[in-house]
């Protein structure tokens, strides 16, 4: 059963980039390679303004950054480098995604790759912080990027960590 993915485009921007598909297998892709299904999630995808407003509510910095991750229940692991707990599959709301244009936009210029392949990233790894999954710690950075580096490669993607 493929993720339902609920996106709400607040800049039009993301229309022209096709982000309700770009989500919608961002999401399918990630799931599927933690043989997860019947998940829902929420994308917001917003401008520069919007998501340092949200940083600035939620983290506490007043600043643009490229994505934010609202997990609807706390699922990080106990110890570092270890998977997080399986979301409960009575409870398939995953939690919300915002992700700005200008930020990812700027970023995939800079590093001279496609804006979609780095918008595409960003949404694996705004999925598998829903998941529970972080990258504060070194084991549970080298076990999230692991994953995001797999699922990008089913994708056809490169390796964002690779030099």
């Amino acid at each position: 059963m493929e993720p339902i993915v609920d996106v709400v485009i607040e800049d039009a921007r993301w229309d022209a980039l096709g982000l309700e598909a770009l989500a919608e297998r961002a999401a399918a892709q990630t799931l599927g390679a933690l043989n997860l299904t019947g998940f829902t999630l929420c994308v917001m995808a917003c401008d520069d303004a919007r998501i340092a407003a949200l940083n600035a509510d939620f983290r506490g910095k007043p600043q643009p950054t490229n994505v934010l991750s609202w997990p609807s229940d706390e699922r990080a692991a106990q110890a570092e480098g270890a998977a997080p707990d399986a979301p409960d599959e009575d409870e398939p709301e995953l939690g919300d995604i915002a992700i700005s244009y200008d930020t990812c936009a700027r970023e995939a210029a800079a590093a001279g790759k496609p804006v979609t392949d780095h918008v595409t990233h960003l949404l694996v790894h705004g999925v598998l912080h829903l998941l529970g999954y972080d990258h504060i710690k070194d084991g549970d950075a080298a076990l999230m990027e692991g994953i995001e580096t797999r699922v990008l490669a089913q994708m056809g993607l490169c390796d964002p960590y690779s030099a």
